[in-house]
C-alpha cells in the first residue's frame, strides 16, 4: 500500500520517507526457515552454542550485588564509562575513550551515521554487493547509493575514484564481509586509504566479524591507518551475544557531537544494565580466552560446507569461496537460473538460502547467493547441501520435469 493511499477517515499520513522503508528480506525467509524440517543457511545468527551463559549469569550477579541501582537508572547517553574504556583498549590504535559512542547494536550506529551525514539526493558509496542491513538504515535518508564495482579484494580503488562525484562517504566491511566472506589484503586497504585521502572521501568501516578469524587474523583496519577519515563500527552480538544489543562506533572528535545528539533522540542511551554486565564481563581477559572457542567452531563448520559443496555440486557449474572467517560464504549459480526463483523450490526440498539480489545496490546479479555455516550441525550442512545441489540439477535448463 502506497502510505499516501491510507483511508482517508483515519487521519494518518505517513511520511514521504515511509515509502523508501522496506522489510529485511532475510528476515522474511527466517519466517520460512520456521517450519519444522528445514535446514536453514540462510540467517546471519551467532551460533547459540557460543553464548557464554554461565559468565552472565556471574556478571549478572555481581552487577547488581555491587551496584543494583545505578544498573537499572537512566544513564549517560555516550555510554558506561567504563565500557568505553574497554572499548578503546580493545582496539589496535590509540583511541580516546571520548570518541567512543556505546549504541544498540551496530545497526544503530548505521542509522546515526545516516541521519547525520545524508542529506535528500546524497551520493553514498557502498561495496558490491553489500550488507542488506546497511542499505535499509540508509534508504530512509532518500541518498543515492552507488555500488562500487569489487573483486575477490574488495573495492576497486579505480572504479571508486571515478564514482567519487561528491559522495559523503564510502562504506566498507574488509573483514569477512556480510554477505561474500571475502577480507580485504593488506596492499588493498593501503591503496583504499591512499585513494580515500586523495579523494577527501570518508570512510564507514564495519567491522562485526574481525575476531572470527580462523587460522590468522586480518590486516589492521582501516581505522587504525586514517583515523581521522573513518568511522568505525564494532559490535559485541558475535562475540558474545546479539540479544543484548550493544554495539559502539568510534568517530574523529569533530564528528562525535552530531552523532551523540542522534543517539539521544533515538533512544536516550543503550541498555544501562547490558552494558555494566559486558564491562564486568571484559574483565581480565575474558574474550580472549572466550573467543577462540567460537572461531574453532565456525572454522569446523566452514570446512564442513566446503567439503559437503566439492562432494554434492560435483558436474554443476557452482562457484564458491573459502571464506578465512567470519559466518558467510558466496556462491554462484550456473547459467540459466536465478537464486530468488530457486529459493522457495530449495525450501520445499528442506533447506534455505538468501539470494544474492537483496545484497545490491544497483543491477543484482540474480545468480548469486549467501550460504551462513555457523548455526547448522555438521551432519545438517551435509544434508542441507545435498538438498540443495538436488534443487539445482532438477532446475537446470533442459532439466526433466
Amino acid at each position: 500500500m502506497n502510505p499516501h493511499d491510507l483511508p482517508p477517515a483515519t487521519g494518518w499520513t505517513l511520511a514521504r520517507r515511509a515509502e523508501r522503508m522496506n522489510p529485511s528480506v532475510i528476515r522474511e525467509i527466517l519466517k520460512v526457515t520456521e517450519r519444522p524440517g528445514i535446514i536453514s543457511f540462510a540467517g546471519g545468527l551467532p551460533s547459540p552454542r557460543t553464548f557464554p551463559v554461565d559468565a552472565f549469569a556471574a556478571a549478572c550477579q555481581q552487577v547488581l550485588r555491587d551496584d543494583g541501582q545505578g544498573a537499572l537508572q537512566y544513564a549517560a547517553s555516550e555510554g558506561y564509562r567504563p565500557l568505553r574504556e574497554a572499548v578503546a583498549q580493545l582496539l589496535p590504535w590509540p583511541v580516546d575513550p571520548e570518541q567512543v559512542l556505546i549504541t544498540t547494536g551496530s545497526q544503530q550506529g548505521l542509522d546515526l551515521v545516516a541521519k547525520v551525514l545524508v542529506d535528500n539526493g546524497s551520493r553514498v558509496l557502498v561495496e558490491t554487493p553489500t550488507y542488506l542491513g546497511a542499505l535499509q538504515a540508509f534508504a530512509p535518508m532518500e541518498p543515492e547509493v552507488v555500488g562500487v564495482a569489487c573483486d575477490d579484494q574488495g573495492v576497486d580503488v579505480a572504479d571508486l575514484a571515478a564514482r567519487r562525484g561528491g559522495a559523503r562517504f564510502l562504506y566498507v566491511l574488509p573483514n569477512f564481509q556480510n554477505p561474500t566472506g571475502r577480507t580485504m589484503g593488506e596492499s588493498r586497504r593501503q591503496a583504499l586509504v591512499q585513494t580515500a585521502r586523495e579523494l577527501a572521501l570518508p570512510l564507514v568501516e564495519d567491522n562485526p566479524y574481525g575476531d572470527l578469524w580462523f587460522d590468522a587474523p586480518p590486516p589492521a583496519p582501516l581505522a587504525a591507518r586514517h583515523p581521522e577519515g573513518v568511522i568505525y563500527l564494532g559490535s559485541f552480538s558475535k562475540v558474545l551475544a546479539p540479544g543484548l544489543r550493544l554495539g559502539y562506533l568510534v568517530a574523529p572528535p569533530h564528528v562525535m557531537p552530531k552523532l551523540l545528539q542522534a543517539k539521544q533522540a533515538a533512544d536516550l542511551h543503550s541498555p544501562g544494565f547490558n552494558q555494566r554486565m559486558v564491562a564486568q564481563m571484559l574483565q581480565g581477559g575474558f574474550l580472549d580466552r572466550h573467543v577462540p572457542t567460537i572461531r574453532a567452531l565456525y572454522k569446523a563448520q566452514r570446512d564442513a560446507m566446503l567439503a559437503a559443496l566439492e562432494r554434492e555440486m560435483r558436474g554443476l557449474d557452482v562457484r564458491w569461496n573459502a571464506p578465512d572467517g567470519g559466518m558467510f560464504l558466496w556462491a554462484r549459480l550456473p547459467e540459466g537460473l536465478d537464486a530468488t526463483v530457486l529459493l522457495p523450490r530449495a525450501v520445499e526440498r528442506g533447506v534455505a538460502f538468501v539470494p544474492g539480489a537483496a545484497f545490491h545496490a544497483g543491477t543484482p546479479d540474480a545468480r548469486t547467493l549467501r550460504l551462513s555455516f555457523v548455526t547448522a550441525s555438521e551432519q545438517q550442512i551435509a544434508t542441507g547441501v545435498a538438498a540443495l545441489a538436488a534443487t539445482i540439477r532438477a532446475n537446470l535448463p533442459g532439466a526433466p520435469c
